[in-house]
């Protein structure tokens, strides 16, 4: 395996390179609002409680409407949603804009929080506020996954990952190594 030369890189970059998973869509609920925004910033915090953080901006639309409801939905669009993800970041619900319908999303009824679920995405999680310690100051909330639904087929959907300058991966092959993980770091 070759070392690999570096070079110095601006550190208000290196998200390119550390965002940690595929873009999902947020949807919320407070009173007679609904909102939908596009976000990279999330990471997995437990599983057993699903424990799930995200940051949102104190000015974005939605960050109001999530912390007075305490709740989201985490919707995981897959590559061909991918206008529509880009669409929704670059608009605010706080014109008065409705992006269920401007984008041709079905608001779903969920089962256990008031917020809607977006049914053309390939899964949708069901979000309790757990812990609000850190949002005054990190913008960082976190979340326990109180209901999940997930599309059966396909197995692997592509997802969308951002990189930065208005660029997306797509999710590609996957690369198994199960002979090499003890059966307990599964």
């Amino acid at each position: 395996m070759p070392n690999r030369k570096k070079q110095d890189f601006p550190l208000s970059e290196i998200r390119r390179y550390l965002e940690p998973g595929p873009v999902v869509l947020v949807s919320s609920r407070w009173e007679d609002r609904t909102n939908i925004m596009t976000m990279g910033w999330h990471m997995m915090l437990g599983f057993s409680p699903a424990l799930f953080a995200c940051y949102i901006w104190g000015e974005n639309y939605s960050f109001d409407l999530i912390r007075r409801s305490r709740e989201c939905a985490i919707n995981l669009p897959t590559s061909d949603l991918v206008d529509t993800v880009a669409a929704i970041g670059n608009c605010s619900g706080a014109d008065g804009i409705d992006k269920f319908e401007k984008f041709g999303l079905t608001a779903q009824p969920a089962e256990k929080i008031r917020a809607p679920l977006i049914a053309q995405c390939h899964a949708n999680f069901e979000c309790k506020l757990v812990d609000d310690r850190q949002i005054d100051r990190y913008g960082l909330f976190i979340w326990e996954v109180v209901k999940a639904h997930v599309a059966a087929s396909p197995k692997r959907p592509k997802t969308l990952h951002y990189r930065g300058d208005a660029e997306f991966m797509v999710s590609g092959p996957n690369l198994s190594r199960l002979n090499r993980f003890k059966p307990e770091n599964l």
